[in-house]
């Protein structure tokens, strides 16, 4: 099986969209509770329960200032919890789970097994305009390296100075 390497950069994949991906220490049933599980899902993005079926509603509660230790400081605009409705789209335990994404689009996670480890594919659809564009990349990436760190048992890196670099570098990275 060949062993896939992901560039730890999102891609725009398409007219407001955005791939990233990440080679995840498996099994795939352990990655795929931090996806679905709450109170693992916390210590790398948001908590929130989830019903494991179509049409489920759930929230998302966002404390990025709990993610690491410290947190570094919180860029202006950011309040401590931010909450977002959301609804199970698609659901396919334990390889793939698609939500909306207030206020109209959608995130997909994949996950494929790949020998000992998972790749996880994260592509989130119609982000709504640039601004967001950067703030959606940013988070996605820096989220992803704090369950990258969790998985390994390590700790992550303070979550706001990532965000604030990685939001410049993808600054760059987006045509105007």
């Amino acid at each position: 099986m060949n062993d896939i390497t992901p560039s730890a950069y999102g891609a725009f994949t398409g007219p407001a969209e955005l791939t990233i991906q990440r080679l995840l220490p498996g099994p795939i049933e352990r990655v795929w509770a931090y996806l679905t599980d709450s109170d693992l899902r916390r210590q790398w993005l948001a908590s929130g329960d989830m019903q494991m079926r179509v049409g489920a509603p759930f929230e998302f509660v966002w404390r990025n200032d709990e993610l690491s230790d410290p947190p570094a400081k919180r860029p202006d605009g950011f309040a401590a919890e931010h909450r977002m409705q959301s609804e199970i789209i698609e659901v396919d335990p334990p390889r793939k789970i698609t939500f909306s994404w207030a206020p109209r689009g959608e995130v997909t996670f994949e996950l494929n097994p790949q020998g000992s480890k998972v790749l996880l594919t994260v592509i989130h659809k119609r982000i709504s305009d640039r601004a967001n564009t950067l703030k959606v990349s940013a988070g996605w990436h820096t989220h992803l390296d704090v369950l990258v760190a969790r998985l390994n048992g390590e700790e992550p890196k303070p979550y706001w100075d990532v965000w604030q670099r990685l939001h410049e570098e993808y600054g760059k990275r987006l045509p105007e």
